[in-house]
């Protein structure tokens, strides 16, 4: 159905929610007492895309994980469906969830840099529609020029601040609006 009608599916994947009985009870749901889950991700998702894939049938899709220790497994998962000639069709998603923070969103930057294709990123996202959340892309943005700058200092990309400079206009704005076709 993503498919049919060009949206893009989400999924965020490895929680384990409402740990805490007696304060679930108390407070109810998303009470905060969630954790991070420790499941092997990659089986799961390599049947879920390839099936979709065989048919023609694999949207748009950006997953989310929320243990660390998965990040390799979710950036190259992402890499292995890249088809159907969208430039970043398969997304790693942003730090997420308990990765929503300074070393949680570095280290998912660098993966990608380190393995995926960072210019095709549509950035930090977010399903809230609490005011308070808009902060995050702001600190996001932050930390992906901070990232970029320390690379350009290192030696590590070319000092080419107009190149540079679009790339980031690209991954915290551009790349989402051509993403999810927003006119």
């Amino acid at each position: 159905m993503y498919h049919a009608k060009g949206w893009v599916q989400q999924f965020h994947i490895g929680a384990i929610r409402n740990n805490n009985t007696k304060l679930l009870e108390q407070l109810g749901l998303d009470a905060g007492v969630d954790s991070i889950g420790e499941f092997p991700e990659a089986v799961a998702m390599s049947k879920l895309f390839n099936k979709l894939n065989i048919t023609n049938q694999l949207a748009k899709t950006i997953t989310y994980n929320l243990n660390p220790s998965q990040n390799e497994v979710f950036a190259t998962m992402m890499r292995n469906f890249q088809t159907g000639g969208i430039p970043g069709k398969m997304q790693w998603g942003s730090g997420w969830w308990f990765l929503d923070q300074k070393d949680g969103m570095e280290r998912q930057l660098n993966t990608l840099s380190n393995i995926g294709l960072l210019s095709c990123f549509v950035g930090m996202l977010t399903d809230s529609r609490s005011f308070l959340s808009f902060p995050r892309h702001e600190y996001f943005r932050r930390i992906l020029c901070n990232l970029i700058a320390e690379d350009i200092n290192k030696g590590l990309v070319p000092n080419d601040i107009p190149f540079l400079g679009k790339m980031i206009q690209d991954i915290c704005y551009y790349n989402a609006v051509s993403y999810f076709n927003f006119k």
